[in-house]
């Protein structure tokens, strides 16, 4: 058994939500086989207990406004130090970097295939949201 397509895309989404407001290392997983209570994880990090907020804020308004999907549970918003988003077939986990380091939730899921969220690519030798202008002004 794999992933939904649902699922799928309600993981995609929610990268790309996570994504615009600047989340970092963001992965996910097809853990069906692994597990009857979900298809997917993902992860993603934050430098800060406000940006960790926000991503999760992000999250939740894109799946409400492209699926109509809430999550069945909401776990450690208050904290913002690692939300868990529980939408049945997807769990998103949003962590502070400091967290995600320590907790190291892709040696759990490592094993189960990833799942491409299709994120674009920043350039080479640019940082992701750098302004591609900058070069040509400074030289």
């Amino acid at each position: 058994m794999t992933a939904t397509t649902e699922s799928t895309a309600l993981v995609r989404a929610a990268a790309a939500a996570a994504d615009q407001k600047k989340a970092e290392n963001i992965v996910a997983f097809d853990v069906s086989e692994s597990l009857a209570i979900t298809d997917v994880f993902m992860v993603a990090s934050a430098p800060n207990e406000r940006q960790v907020s926000a991503v999760v804020d992000a999250v939740e308004e894109a799946l409400i406004e492209r699926f109509d999907r809430r999550p069945l549970r909401r776990e450690g918003k208050g904290e913002g130090r690692w939300v868990l988003l529980d939408f049945g077939d997807a769990v998103i986990h949003v962590l502070h970097d400091e967290d995600r380091a320590f907790y190291a939730l892709e040696r759990l899921w490592g094993d189960s295939p990833a799942i491409d969220v299709q994120l674009p690519q920043a350039p080479a030798g640019t940082a992701p949201g750098a302004d591609d202008d900058a070069a040509t002004r400074a030289g």
